[in-house]
């Protein structure tokens, strides 16, 4: 029992009521968001769509997911993390009923992109929300069960989406609607507003107007390149290059107040998206390319069933211990390792022929996705300065979007004409995007090093002087 208890306590515990509210909400909504799954099956099926007019429509709602990410996180920053679940929930549950009543097609596609819309906007809202309210030492184990919700979710959807299409696909969008509508009553109930107020409208890091902070512009300068002469030397460099006078045109308020701009110039911040899309690739293989080898290979549609629920129930019992395993490492190792670990596994459906190899196979990339999980989340949060962070998490939200449509895209073609050779080159990228992981990490620990600097809680200024006290 002192085992369990312990290993419940490293798991879950010391978070606050509110992440485990966002929790409940975050789960509900996966669990009941299983309508878009089968909306493929529903144009063809039961509107008479053609091939290309489907995939025309499904386009339509990745296209809008890719906008609502960007729009989530500008609201989320603006307008308040809570206003903008509740908006997106409620605006979810009303276009799902109306595309459980559409006739047409042109009402379907539209629909279907704003879907892509809302579905997507929350998103950036919920992992700001959790980093607003989780302490920073805390931060992994909550991303981690984040992460657990979210396959949890997605696997209960994907039952009952097949029970509720057998019966009705408008059920399947009345109950999908349903379930956001109670998402949205939790996150309604219990979820407090937790955007941190601003001070003077501008982001921490660059609040260097106060007179009783004791860092000087000179130290904010060289903070994220390390002390001495070199350091100093590097700091100014930055200072009067293009990303320094981009902070400082932001604080200033000359030409513009910080904002989606700063994220889409970050370099070490994008340096990271960057990395995030090679992950999302080689993940998105699962679900775009691999059932089209082990059709050329001889195997039933049952087989890739069994493949694919392998790693759900993998996820699902073994997520939980995944900080006790890593909390003691690096991030970017861990980060190195589960992308080799990714590599290495679709590596070897080069030479797959049979479900046993695939089955071996997704046991070794889904402990990557299942290591990869927590620090991903982690670092995302930790390069965000405090007045930017859901913007900064709608970008890199964008790599999802991006990934899903590069990875069929090119994976098709280099299936086609370089057959098992593709998970070579698969392999090989992964490997790639693991070392550059090795070689970003010590800059990128300094640059997180600075914001926490920067951004820490200035010390109360001393007394003032009396004449008893001279």
């Amino acid at each position: 029992m002192r085992a369990l208890r312990r290993w419940l306590d490293d798991t879950a515990g010391g978070l606050p009521a509110t992440f485990w509210y966002l929790w409940a909400g975050l789960l509900i909504n996966r669990a009941g968001a299983f309508a878009m799954l089968f909306l493929s099956l529903y144009l063809t099926d039961a509107r008479g769509a053609s091939e290309a007019l489907t995939g025309t429509v499904v386009g339509a709602y990745g296209l809008g997911g890719a906008a609502g990410v960007l729009l989530g996180g500008v609201l989320a920053d603006r307008w308040g993390r809570r206003s903008t679940l509740l908006a997106a929930h409620l605006a979810t549950a009303g276009l799902m009923v109306g595309l459980a009543f559409s006739r047409h097609l042109a009402m379907i596609a539209a629909l279907a992109a704003l879907v892509g819309v809302a579905h997507s906007m929350p998103s950036p809202a919920f992992v700001a929300a959790i980093v607003d309210v989780v302490p920073e030492r805390r931060r992994s184990r909550a991303f981690n069960l984040q992460f657990w919700a979210f396959n949890l979710g997605m696997a209960v959807a994907s039952l009952l989406a097949g029970l509720l299409a057998e019966a009705s696909f408008v059920a399947l969008f009345l109950v999908d609607a349903a379930a956001t509508v109670l998402a949205a009553a939790v996150i309604a109930w219990k979820v407090p507003e937790t955007l941190p107020r601003r001070l003077a409208g501008l982001p921490p890091i660059l609040d260097t107007s106060r007179s009783d902070r004791t860092e000087s512009v000179q130290d904010l300068r060289s903070a994220a390149f390390g002390g001495g002469v070199m350091g100093r030397q590097r700091g100014r460099a930055w200072w009067r290059g293009r990303a320094g006078r981009a902070w400082w045109r932001g604080r200033a308020g000359r030409e513009r107040q910080p904002g989606l701009h700063t994220a889409l110039t970050d370099r070490t911040f994008l340096t990271f998206v960057g990395l995030t899309f090679i992950l999302a690739v080689l993940t998105m293989q699962t679900s775009t390319i691999m059932p089209l080898a082990m059709r050329s290979d001889g195997l039933r549609p049952s087989a890739y069933g069994a493949v694919v629920a392998l790693g759900g129930v993998l996820i699902v019992l073994g997520q939980l211990f995944v900080p006790r395993l890593i909390e003691r490492h690096r991030k970017d190792r861990v980060l190195a390792v589960s992308t080799a670990l990714l590599a290495l596994g679709f590596a070897t459906l080069a030479f797959a022929d049979d479900v046993v190899v695939y089955l071996a196979a997704a046991v070794v990339w889904t402990v990557g996705q299942m290591l990869a999980a927590p620090p991903n989340a982690q670092i995302n949060a930790d390069l965000a300065p405090l007045e930017l962070r859901a913007r900064y998490q709608s970008v890199f939200y964008l790599a999802f979007p991006a990934a899903s449509f590069v990875a069929p895209t090119l994976g098709g073609v280099s299936l086609q004409y370089l057959g098992d050779r593709h998970w070579l080159i698969v392999g090989g990228l992964g490997l790639l995007a693991a070392g550059c992981h090795l070689l970003a990490g010590p800059p990128r620990e300094r640059r997180v090093a600075a914001l926490r600097r920067i951004s820490a809680p200035l010390p109360p200024p001393p007394p003032t002087p009396t004449a008893a006290t001279r």
